[in-house]
């Protein structure tokens, strides 16, 4: 067993005493303890959950899943939780370690499940040969997040049937909100020519979004930030951005900017003082939610490409 696992066992043991004790006579009904993987789905189910829920985040804004490593103390939010949200698709595949090491007896809810996922571009890892890996990143898509709000909502009426009601409610409203954001997006992007609709980013992590709204997306990394850019692949990207004139280039904010720094420097490129959000949320401000992070980037990658 791995060290950090293995203190996260230990935390939890120390939690069965605190679970035992009983709430003071006339106490209110507490909130439905959930925890969700990482800060973007955190938001969706306190969308769905509003008041009955108290959700707590493990990979919290501005931090990167895909190389996120579970802290002991973390052991206490995943054992006090009644309901465990994971993305599913490989992007926090150190779920079920955690879960198990956790002692966790709740529901695990995986939010990307019945969603046909894509496939990333080839990745290299060193061995001689490329594969292409699933793309977790389903909510750069805003319909797909449809999906995401059934699931939630059914995780949480099976953890909290009294709620059952509340929760279909509220994912019925979030719903037309994904709706009307879907159509705002495809409005905005209408306005853009389609051989202008160019953009660099850091890694792979907006497929879903260049195959729904009509826009090529170019990344010297794979699916995920913990894979490598090989020379040669980063030498292939600068050929392509001149031959096609790209003027979009952009940092993610959970991203390194070196790389970025380079193309930039051998393409002639600056890239834009506004990152893009592709894993994460904001801390604050515009891009703090869901909703404000599709209308952020949307926005930023509009204004780019108008620049050239």
């Amino acid at each position: 067993m791995q060290p950090v696992f293995k203190s996260l066992r230990l935390a939890a043991v120390s939690l069965v005493t605190a679970a035992g004790l009983c709430a003071p006579a006339g106490a209110a009904e507490p909130a439905l303890r959930v925890v969700a993987s990482f800060s973007i789905l955190g938001d969706l189910v306190r969308q769905v959950g509003g008041e009955r829920v108290a959700v707590e985040v493990l990979v919290g804004p501005g931090s990167d899943a895909h190389v996120y490593s579970p802290k002991p103390a973390q052991a206490k939010q995943v054992g006090q939780a009644q309901l465990v949200l994971s993305n599913g698709m490989g992007f926090d595949g150190w779920m079920a370690r955690l879960l198990k090491s956790a002692g966790f007896k709740g529901r695990h809810v995986v939010a990307s499940a019945g969603i046909q996922p894509l496939k990333g571009a080839a990745d290299e890892h060193g061995h001689g040969h490329a594969h292409a890996a699933a793309d977790p990143h389903v909510w750069q898509d805003v319909a797909r997040v449809r999906a995401y709000v059934k699931n939630i909502a059914q995780g949480l009426c099976a953890a909290d049937a009294a709620g059952c009601d509340s929760y279909r409610s509220n994912a019925a409203a979030y719903g037309q909100q994904l709706d009307a954001l879907d159509q705002e997006i495809r409005r905005a992007w209408s306005a853009i020519p389609a051989p202008q609709r160019l953009v660099i980013s850091s890694h792979d992590a907006f497929g879903y979004y260049a195959s729904a709204y009509g826009v090529r997306f170019l990344a010297p990394q794979g699916v995920s930030t913990d894979s490598e850019a090989s020379a040669q692949g980063v030498a292939r990207l600068v050929r392509q951005i001149r031959q096609e004139k790209a003027s979009a280039l952009f940092v993610e904010s959970i991203a390194d900017p070196r790389l970025i720094e380079q193309i930039a420097r051998e393409t002639g490129l600056k890239a834009s003082s506004e990152g893009l959000y592709s894993d994460s949320l904001a801390p604050q401000g515009e891009a703090a939610s869901y909703l404000g992070m599709m209308r952020y980037n949307t926005r930023v990658l509009i204004a780019a490409i108008q620049r050239r």
